[in-house]
């Protein structure tokens, strides 16, 4: 048997707004990717029977369970994909880890350091026997930030000094919006912070090859109260509005942040789901001492590059459209110029950890990273809650894990 024949079958916890994401990315790396393994889409489980079920006929996946435990515990799964809320992780992740499957989380890892630290023990122990296990961090795999990865680490940048990162939604600035699970800290572990806060401290650290040593931060509940949901699926929720029972918000709806880089550049850092207008606003930019380069996500395809080594009568942001055959991921795509969307960036994240785990290499990023990551939120709640004292990040166990 060839390695092309083998199967990798997987089994995903929930079916929502990231299950929707991640079904679309299991029924297409195979499509567009030549892979050591094909994806079998065997089982998908959620506490609903009949939305599970219909879920499972929408998405393309082969059987449904209500039992996530049935799910980790077969002898028909390969691989476990985790995109439930951040209370359930935990629990999950470790329970198919010791089964003897792959994992794939959604990020934040877990709702605690605590936790965390759990579960990247868990996968260190798990990648003594071959079981890999990879945090779901997307927006690593879109095409454009993989390549300003590569042009911090060629040196085009030369030394980094500024770091500048911003997540702006809007999706709760109504009052009247209902009190969902994200806002909901027993269910979510915290608010924006975590949410899309998470996804720039991945993203500005996966780039730039340094981690957040310390921060300075703020956090703000605009919203104290809301009512309670008569429904909810993903991001969208209704309530009755006519008085009905309202309950708190115990999450952060913004977090706004000074860090210290331990290559010694600076960083501010802004996460908030109250940005009037802003939809799914996430902005990168690097200053360097040989150059800039900045990212935008609603222009996900682009890269502005600014070379500071041209000529003086030459200097200028140069705009960078990312589609062309060498550039990260595109091979598999289309012709060069013709663009591609956020859906892709969970493809490219299949891909990658798919390639991994039929090769026996570690994916990345690995749950100590994550772990890492959930380090540094501790650190900006504790300094909001200190009056944004100057909190460093607690170094632990990250790079025993990831040995």
């Amino acid at each position: 048997m060839s390695t092309h024949d083998r199967h990798l079958r997987v089994g995903m916890v929930g079916y929502a707004f990231m299950g929707a994401a991640h079904s679309q990315a299991w029924r297409t790396v195979n499509r567009v990717y030549d892979l050591p393994a094909q994806v079998r889409m065997s089982l998908i489980c959620g506490r609903d029977e009949s939305k599970v079920a219909d879920a499972a006929g929408r998405l393309g996946w082969e059987a449904h369970t209500t039992d996530w435990r049935r799910l980790v515990e077969s002898d028909e799964i390969d691989v476990v994909d985790i995109c439930t809320p951040g209370d359930s992780h935990c629990e999950i992740a470790i329970a198919a880890l010791a089964a003897g499957k792959h994992v794939l989380c959604e990020k934040p890892l877990a709702n605690t350091v605590e936790e965390a630290r759990l579960m990247a023990a868990a996968a260190a122990r798990a990648r003594a026997g071959g079981v890999r296990a990879m945090c779901g961090f997307n927006y690593r795999r879109v095409p454009a930030v993989t390549m300003m990865r590569q042009l911090v680490a060629d040196g085009r940048l030369g030394v980094v000094r500024h770091v500048r990162a911003a997540y702006l939604q809007d999706w709760i600035v109504d009052p009247q919006f209902p009190l969902v699970w994200r806002l909901q800290r027993d269910r979510a572990g915290s608010g924006a912070l975590g949410d899309i806060g998470a996804h720039i401290v991945d993203l500005t650290q996966y780039v730039t090859g340094q981690r957040i040593s310390g921060v300075s931060a703020l956090t703000e509940t605009f919203v104290k109260e809301r009512p309670l949901p008569t429904g909810s699926s993903g991001l969208a929720a209704h309530a009755d509005g006519n008085g009905q029972a309202t309950g708190p918000v115990t999450v952060d709806d913004a977090a706004a942040f000074v860090a210290r880089l331990d290559g010694g550049a600076l960083a501010t850092y802004e996460a908030s789901r109250f940005a009037t207008g802003r939809k799914n606003a996430l902005r990168v930019e690097i200053n360097g001492s040989l150059g800039t380069v900045l990212f935008d996500l609603e222009r996900l395809n682009e890269l502005e590059f600014y070379d500071a080594t041209r000529p003086a009568a030459e200097q200028g942001f140069t705009r960078i459209l990312v589609t062309e055959g060498e550039h990260p991921y595109m091979s598999a795509w289309w012709p060069p110029g013709h663009i591609i969307g956020y859906e892709h960036s969970f493809t490219h994240q299949m891909r990658d950890f798919v390639e991994a785990v039929a090769t026996g290499v570690d994916p990345a990023p690995s749950f100590a990273d994550a772990l890492q990551v959930q380090l540094v939120l501790d650190a900006v709640t504790r300094s909001a809650e200190l009056g944004s004292s100057w909190t460093e990040v607690a170094p632990d166990v990250v790079a025993e894990l990831a040995a």
